[in-house]
């Protein structure tokens, strides 16, 4: 077998894995009022149907009530209404044949004391919290025997649930490592100073488990392999606790994190971003695994297949998470098996989904807009039962793409439209800035599916009203994106050439020169991996930006990584100024700057003037085509939010053509938007 190791089963207590791929814990913020509901059940259950060994569901699931659950929705384990709800789920995940367990845990400063019944935070020492601001009380020795007491009852409930097991988080500087932690205890009691003390609280929690739900109940920890602070714990540090916490023999697992989590730098080292290496922290697991007895599990950064076999083969671990490779592709464990590879929708690291769950938002991917939409979503599209049509898509971007893809397997034939000499759109320019190449996984994977499924895809053509209509269309889909919007403002200089867009420097059209500034209106990707492209040149850069600070829309696992790359280019950042006027002195460019708060001018005398303000809608040809369509180019509301066939769909008279436009046709999204546009169009034609 092409991956042995992989689906080797393997025993956990008195569970059998079907083999030794895993979807870790992580905080998934689908559960409606803190329980396991229907989206919740079905997004684990596409994993079971797909392959997948063992889930670990609910990450940071909280045992006590003083941990507030407004962040990220979790899952709620206080009290016996928890039960059904997880009975649900463990129901839909064993009905697939594999299992599942669920991370309890209670956070102490990890947190914000704001909401539900505004609790004062509890840790070993007050200590607070950056990346949460959670400000916190110094944890009473009543309360220490009361969180214990709590573990022990929300285990009793996931037992009864019929649940496989739980993993109890000792990672991301939670309640139990934030005793183990000198960075976080300074306590000169029994629960403070040496290992043995701090190591008190964390091994009663396991005894009081252990002593509820008893020995054969598997029962795991998830621990850091380095807490990367020079007050914080080593790896030797950790590599001592771990032995000593597997040698009480209260514990089953180990699951490994590489880095600690409680400041906005680490935390971005915990869900590993494209621009780190893959597997980063795999030898701080193998460390782990190297001295310990029972078996190690460990995500992070791990993406391929033959990746993943290989370090289970090497021995350095023992289960291996694909935690974001399963959001992306729940089926890729099925694929693997069948030798189908290169029809996973493998991860490029983009970080869309953990980005948006430290937002406080549902967790989604920026390829797959099925994932956590099980309900009404296909993952796996289903060919029509209907009439067989010819459905022309203008414009070979990630909308256009999954329009072509999702027609093509209803079985239409499809014939796509690419003025450009590839499909990918916008996301080529996006994978052109340093460490964010992996973004080209999105259209590599696109193209090969486009050849599978043997869609008629027409590079260097740009369509016009008379070649659509040549093909006798029955669908036309408008997916022609958009352009910079530049030009939006005439002030800027941009007709003078005193300007250019971030396009034009990313594509190469328009060479880097040596001082530069670069203007970012919107706060994304774009303009602060335009400002690294430029340095990365060799330009002297300033970034600035209206925004409160610089990439202020980029998520928490990867403006740190932009932030890293800025400090240590040096490239200069000015949050909080408007770009008012840009006008030519001798062969300088000068930029007027107006501060958003004292409305007080600056100018800078650049070489160069990069601005990136999004795009504008390229809709001419939507509006020549609207009136010949029979829906008059109309997509209605109601059905679209309610996930229902387009009326028009119904009936399309011979001879005429429905016509719809999606993505940034219409007006500017993103990936994820621009792809969820058309599968929840295309999946009913």
């Amino acid at each position: 077998m092409k991956y042995e190791q992989l689906f080797k089963p393997l025993q956990l207590n008195q569970l059998t894995i079907r083999n030794r791929i895993m979807s870790t814990a992580h905080a998934e913020v689908y559960a409606e009022n803190n329980r396991t509901t229907e989206r919740y059940v079905r997004y684990y259950e596409e994993k079971a149907k797909g392959g997948v060994g063992l889930c670990i569901c609910g990450g940071s699931s909280p045992v006590s009530r003083d941990q507030p659950q407004q962040w990220w929705s979790a899952v709620d384990l206080t009290d016996d209404r928890a039960i059904p709800h997880l009975g649900n789920l463990a129901e839909a995940v064993h009905r697939h044949g594999a299992k599942i367990m669920i991370q309890a845990t209670h956070m102490g400063r990890r947190n914000a004391y704001w909401g539900g019944d505004w609790p004062h935070l509890v840790s070993p020492s007050g200590i607070r919290e950056p990346v949460h601001r959670g400000t916190a009380k110094i944890i009473e020795k009543h309360e220490i025997e009361r969180i214990i007491a709590d573990f022990a009852k929300a285990a009793i409930r996931i037992r009864e649930a019929g649940l496989d097991g739980m993993e109890i988080s000792c990672a991301h500087q939670h309640l139990v490592d934030q005793f183990w932690s000198p960075r976080t205890n300074h306590r000169s009691d029994e629960y403070g100073g040496s290992l043995e003390n701090r190591l008190r609280f964390g091994v009663q929690v396991f005894e009081a488990v252990r002593e509820a739900v008893g020995r054969e109940f598997a029962v795991g920890m998830r621990m850091c392999g380095d807490e990367f602070h020079p007050d914080g714990l080593s790896h030797d540090d950790l590599k001592e606790i771990a032995q000593a916490m597997d040698e009480t023999g209260l514990i089953d697992f180990i699951s490994v994190v590489g880095s600690g989590a409680d400041t906005h730098n680490t935390l971005a080292n915990c869900m590993p971003p494209m621009a780190l290496p893959p597997e980063p922290f795999i030898d701080l697991a193998a460390g782990i695994k190297s001295v310990v007895n029972v078996p190690v599990m460990h995500a992070q950064g791990i993406r391929d297949p033959m990746q993943a076999e290989r370090v289970l083969s090497e021995g350095l671990i023992d289960l291996v998470g694909m935690t974001r490779g399963l959001i992306a592709d729940p089926h890729m464990v099925n694929k693997m098996r069948e030798g189908r590879e290169t029809e996973i929708r493998q991860c490029v690291g983009a970080n869309y989904c953990i980005d948006r769950q430290y937002l406080g938002q549902d967790v989604l991917c920026v390829q797959n807009a099925a994932t956590s939409r099980e309900r009404f979503m296909p993952h796996q599209i289903e060919r029509t039962t209907g009439p067989v049509r010819k459905v022309v898509v203008v414009g070979a971007g990630p909308a256009g793409c999954e329009a072509a893809r999702v027609s093509a397997e209803r079985g239409h034939q499809v014939v796509l439209f690419e003025k450009s000499d590839a499909v990918g759109g916008q996301i080529n320019l996006a994978a052109k800035a340093p460490q964010r190449d992996q973004m080209a996984g999105i259209v590599r994977w696109f193209d090969l599916e486009l050849k599978r499924l043997q869609v008629d895809v027409r590079l260097n053509t740009a369509a016009d009203a008379h070649s659509i209509l040549a093909e006798k269309p029955d669908i036309v889909v408008m997916a022609s994106g958009g352009r910079p919007g530049i030009t939006e403002n005439p002030d800027w200089g941009f007709d003078d050439r005193l300007a250019v867009s971030s396009w034009d420097v990313l594509s190469g059209h328009v060479p880097v020169k040596s001082n530069v500034l670069v203007y970012d209106v919107m706060g994304q990707h774009a303009g602060t991996g335009t400002a690294d492209f430029a340095s990365n040149k060799g330009a002297r850069v300033e970034i600035v930006t209206p925004e409160p600070k610089v990439a202020d829309d980029v998520g928490g696992t990867t403006f740190p990584i932009f932030y890293r790359r800025m400090y240590g280019q040096g490239i200069m950042m000015t949050p909080n100024y408007w770009l008012t006027r840009v006008y030519a002195e001798d062969d300088k460019i000068i930029a007027v700057l107006t501060n958003e708060y004292t409305e007080e001018h600056e100018e800078r005398e650049v070489d160069q003037l990069i601005i990136e303000n999004g795009i504008i809608p390229n809709d001419e040809l939507y509006w020549e085509l609207k009136s010949k369509s029979c829906n008059h180019g109309m997509t209605e509301l109601d059905p679209l939010y309610d996930h229902q066939p387009q009326p028009c769909l119904s009936d399309i008279p011979d001879g005429e053509f429905a016509l719809f436009r999606v993505g940034d046709c219409i007006s500017m999204h993103n990936i994820h938007g621009a792809i969820y546009d058309s599968l929840r169009i295309a999946k009913d034609f």
